[in-house]
This record gives structure tokens, C-alpha cells and sequence, in this order.
């Protein structure tokens, strides 16, 4: 007989419920704070290039800066990390979506200067690491079909993923949002090159996924 699995067998769904408990945990106290706590959660280059909050590099992947923002990137990890934890495998996973979380944290602090102008600017956010989840994929799966909010029909992931970083990045510029391009930029760049090691490695078992999506 085949066991049922349960919601919480998938690594991709604990870190969901830690991104959200953190959230039910951290937001409030941010308010009641108003805001003076965000040094000990977010990550700022100019505290981390200080040698000051170095756990920010954790606490700032786990945490969202409103509602939308983690129903956002929840909604999104939940489909496209259950996806990549099956490909990949569950050790391998966890450690890439931390490993890649950490590698658009430093992007983001390198290049704070140059594309923000500010060293005290803040960010938070999964987003780093879903970046680098749907950069992996573009290499192992690009034909795989997706849906981008407000687009009603399926782009193949190879399009989809550029127009989202493009288009984030303009809202960002017009409406003066702050939004961690660089973050998702460096995550993406993660992504890239790990799917390629492993395109690399396991070349027999990448053509045979993508016999899937053509």
C-alpha cells in the first residue's frame, strides 16, 4: 500500500511555514517597534560591510515586508521549489536554496552602491532564492510552461523569467519602489550556474525531463 505524504515530507513546504511563522512573529514586532528592530532582521550593506548584524545573511531571507510580499513569493515557491526539490533532491535542495539565498544577499550588498546609491538601504525577502530556483530551471527545464501574474496565458520559463526581472526592475525605477533587483539579479545568476553544473553532470537525465516540455 502506498503512504499518503504528508504536507510537511516536502522541504519546499517547511520552509513556507518557517517564512510564514517568522512573519507572524517578526511583522508585528516591527510595528509595535516602529521599525527601530529592522537592523536585527533585514539585511543593510552598511551594517553587514561594518561587520555589524551578520546573521541578517538568515533572518532577512525568512522575512517579508508585507502580506503581498510573502503570499507572493510563498505562492511562487510552492509550485516551482516542489518542482526543482523532486529534481534535484531534498539535501541538495535545502542547501542550494540557502546557498543561493546567501550568494544574492552579498550580490545585493556589492552592488548596493551602484544600483541603489545607498549603503543603508534594506532588504528582505525569499525572493533571492526563488530567483535562483526559476534560474536553475531555465537551464534544466527552459521550454517548462509557466504563468506570470497578470498574464492570462502559459510563457515558456526561458521568456518568463527575463520578463520578470526586467519588468520589476522597471516598476522599481518608475514608481520609486524599493525592491531588491540586485538581490534577484545575484539569485538568478546562482541559479544559472548551478542548473549548468548539473546539466553538465547529468546530461542523459536533463534531455530525458525535458522530453516533457517541448
Amino acid at each position: 500500500m502506498l503512504r499518503r505524504r504528508g504536507f510537511f515530507s516536502s522541504a519546499t513546504n517547511i520552509i513556507i511555514a518557517l517564512n510564514i511563522l517568522f512573519f507572524l512573529v517578526a511583522y508585528p514586532m516591527l510595528l509595535i517597534t516602529k521599525g527601530s528592530i529592522v537592523d536585527y532582521i533585514a539585511i543593510k550593506p552598511e551594517n553587514i560591510l561594518n561587520g555589524d548584524y551578520l546573521w541578517t545573511f538568515v533572518t532577512s531571507m525568512f522575512m517579508h515586508g508585507g502580506v503581498f510580499h510573502l503570499f507572493a513569493n510563498m505562492f511562487t515557491l510552492f509550485f516551482i521549489g516542489n518542482l526543482v526539490e523532486r529534481i534535484i533532491g531534498k539535501k541538495r535542495y535545502v542547501w542550494f536554496y540557502l546557498i543561493s539565498g546567501l550568494a544574492a544577499s552579498i550580490f545585493f550588498i556589492l552592488f548596493s552602491r551602484i544600483f541603489v546609491s545607498d549603503f543603508s538601504a534594506y532588504a528582505v525577502g525569499a525572493s533571492g532564492s526563488i530567483f535562483a530556483i526559476a534560474g536553475l530551471l531555465m537551464i534544466l527545464t527552459p521550454n517548462l510552461p509557466v504563468f506570470l501574474m497578470f498574464i492570462p496565458i502559459p510563457i515558456k520559463l526561458k521568456y518568463a523569467v527575463p520578463i520578470l526581472l526586467i519588468g520589476l526592475w522597471l516598476i522599481s525605477i518608475t514608481g520609486a519602489i524599493g525592491i531588491g533587483n540586485t538581490a534577484h539579479l545575484g539569485g538568478l545568476i546562482a541559479g544559472l550556474f548551478y542548473g549548468a553544473y548539473l546539466k553538465s553532470k547529468y546530461p542523459n537525465k536533463v534531455m530525458i525531463l525535458n522530453r516533457y516540455f517541448k
